[in-house]
C-alpha cells in the first residue's frame, strides 16, 4: 500500500489553514457527566423523559454518563494527548440553580470553577454552552420553554454564569441547536419533554431566540470579555428531482431548518415562505421581540452533519459516500457549500464550527479501536472546510463532535460518535486510530502542513 494514499498523509500535501486556527472538540454536560444526583444537582427534563419507559433506547438514562463530573481530570489529560487548543463544553443549569429561578446552587458553580481550572493548567481554552437541552424540571413543570417567562429565567442565568466566568472563557454560546430543543422535543416528541404539537414547537422556538437576545443583553451588561453568540445545527436542501415539486419541497426544508434561526438573528423577521406555511401554528410574536432577538453577535456557532434530500416521500438521496452508524448520509460537498451560501445570504460575524462528527459501530480490540470510517469522515470534511474558507467563509475554528462516546440522547449509549472508546461498565477510555490521527493533523496544520506521509 502507497503510504501517501492514507487521508492524513494527502491532507498534508496540501494549503494549510489560517495560522490561528482554533481546533478543538466538544461535548455536553448531560450527555457525559453523571452524578445526575450528587452536589446538589437538581432535576431535568431530560432525567425525567429518559426515566419513561420506551423513550429512550435500552432504558438507558444519563444518570452516570461518562462520570466526567468525577473524572474530569483525567479527560482534560485526554485532551492534551490530542493537541487540541480549545474545548467546548455545556454548563448544567440544573446542577448550578436547581429550580431554573432563585438560589444558586455553589457547589454546581465550583465544579465548573474547578474544571476551568484543569483547563487553565492543561493550555486548553474553554468555549462554553449555556443551554444544551437539560431544562430545569420545575421550568417545564411551568410551561417550560412554552411559557414566555422562561426565557427572562434563562437570562437571569446566563447574565450570572457571564458574571462569574465571563473573563475565563474564550466563548459563551447561549443556545446549541434551538431547532432540536423545538422541533425533536416538541413536534416529534422524541426527545425531552415528548411533546407532539407543532403551535408549541414553533412558539418555542421564537421563545429560545427571544431568550438568546435577552440573555446577549444580560451578559454584556455585566461586563461579560467572552465573545457570544448562538450554535445553529444546519443543513444545505437540495431537490430530489429536477421539478418545481422537489425544488419547492427543499425551499420549505430550508425553511424550517436553517432560515426559521438565520433570519431573525440576521434579518429582524421570520421568512414569509414558512409563515404562510405554518398558518395559525406559525408564532406569536410581540413587539420589541424581533429587536432583541437580532442583537449583535461576536461569532455563530454552526453545526454540520449531513444535508437535506427533499422531493416526493420515500425519495432516498443517493449516498454514494455511505452512511453514518445514524443512517445519516455522508456528504462533505453540502458542507462547502452550506458555509459559503451563508456566508454570502448573511454577512455573519466569525463562524465556528462547534459540531461535525460521526457515529461509527466501533469495536474495542484489546486497547486499540480500528475506526477507518471516521478517520475518512473527518479528512473529507475538513477538506471541504478549507475548501469553503478559501472561497471566503470566515471559519476560525473546529470542534469535533465529540471527545467522548456519550449518552446519544434517544439513542441512549448504542450510537459512538467520541474520538475516544468509552467502556461504560468500568469507565475505560481508549484512544481510538481517530485520536491519534486528529491529533496528528493538528499539530502538522500547526507546523504548517509540510509534513510528508
Amino acid at each position: 500500500m502507497n503510504p501517501t494514499a492514507s487521508p492524513l498523509c494527502e491532507a498534508l500535501t496540501k494549503q494549510p489553514f489560517p495560522a490561528d486556527f482554533v481546533w478543538g472538540v466538544a461535548t455536553s454536560a448531560y450527555q457525559i457527566e453523571g452524578a445526575a444526583n450528587e452536589g446538589g444537582r437538581g432535576l431535568s427534563i431530560w432525567d425525567v423523559f429518559a426515566g419513561e419507559s420506551g423513550k429512550v433506547a435500552g432504558g438507558d438514562t444519563g444518570d452516570v454518563a461518562c462520570d466526567h463530573y468525577h473524572r474530569y481530570r483525567e479527560d482534560v489529560a485526554l485532551m492534551q494527548q490530542l493537541n487540541i487548543d480549545a474545548y467546548r463544553f455545556s454548563i448544567a443549569w440544573p446542577r448550578v440553580q436547581p429550580d431554573g429561578a432563585g438560589a444558586w446552587n455553589e457547589q454546581g458553580w465550583d465544579f465548573y470553577a474547578r474544571l476551568l481550572d484543569a483547563l487553565d493548567e492543561a493550555g486548553i481554552a474553554a468555549h462554553a454552552t449555556l443551554y444544551h437541552w437539560d431544562l430545569p424540571q420545575a421550568l417545564e413543570d411551568k410551561g417550560g420553554w412554552r411559557n414566555r417567562d422562561t426565557a427572562a429565567r434563562f437570562a437571569d442565568y446566563a447574565a450570572e454564569f457571564a458574571r462569574r466566568f465571563g473573563s475565563r472563557v474564550k466563548t459563551i454560546a447561549t443556545h446549541n441547536e434551538p431547532l432540536c430543543t423545538a422541533m425533536i422535543g416538541h413536534e416529534e416528541g422524541r426527545f425531552a419533554p415528548g411533546l407532539k404539537d407543532r403551535k408549541a414547537a414553533y412558539q418555542v422556538a421564537h421563545n429560545l431566540l427571544l431568550s438568546h437576545g435577552l440573555a446577549m443583553r444580560a451578559m454584556r451588561a455585566v461586563g461579560a470579555s467572552a465573545a457570544l453568540g448562538i450554535v445553529l445545527n444546519q443543513s444545505p436542501a437540495y431537490p430530489a428531482a429536477a421539478t418545481e415539486e422537489a425544488r419547492g419541497a427543499a425551499r420549505l426544508a430550508d425553511a424550517m431548518v436553517n432560515r426559521l434561526f438565520m433570519d431573525p438573528l440576521f434579518r429582524g423577521a421570520y421568512p414569509a415562505d414558512l409563515l404562510a406555511h405554518l398558518g395559525a401554528d406559525a408564532p406569536d410574536v410581540q413587539p420589541g421581540d424581533m429587536a432583541l432577538i437580532g442583537a449583535p453577535m461576536d461569532f455563530l456557532g454552526i453545526n454540520y452533519y449531513s444535508r437535506i434530500w427533499a422531493g416526493a416521500a420515500g425519495e432516498r438521496a443517493p449516498c454514494e459516500l455511505g452512511v453514518t452508524d445514524m443512517g445519516w448520509e455522508i456528504y462533505p460537498q453540502g458542507f462547502t457549500e452550506h458555509l459559503v451560501r451563508i456566508s454570502r445570504d448573511y454577512s455573519p460575524p466569525p463562524i465556528y464550527i462547534t459540531e461535525n462528527g460521526c457515529a461509527c459501530a466501533d469495536v474495542l480490540e484489546g486497547d486499540a479501536v480500528h475506526d477507518s470510517g471516521r478517520v475518512d469522515f473527518l479528512a473529507r470534511h475538513l477538506e471541504a472546510l478549507r475548501a469553503a474558507i478559501a472561497l471566503g467563509a470566515d471559519v476560525r475554528g473546529y470542534f469535533h463532535w465529540s471527545l467522548l462516546d456519550n449518552f446519544e440522547w434517544d439513542s441512549g449509549y448504542a450510537k459512538r460518535f467520541g474520538l475516544i472508546y468509552v467502556d461504560y461498565a468500568t469507565q475505560r477510555r481508549v484512544l481510538k486510530d481517530s485520536a491519534r490521527w486528529y491529533a496528528a493533523y493538528i499539530t502538522a496544520q500547526r507546523n504548517g502542513a509540510t509534513t510528508q506521509g
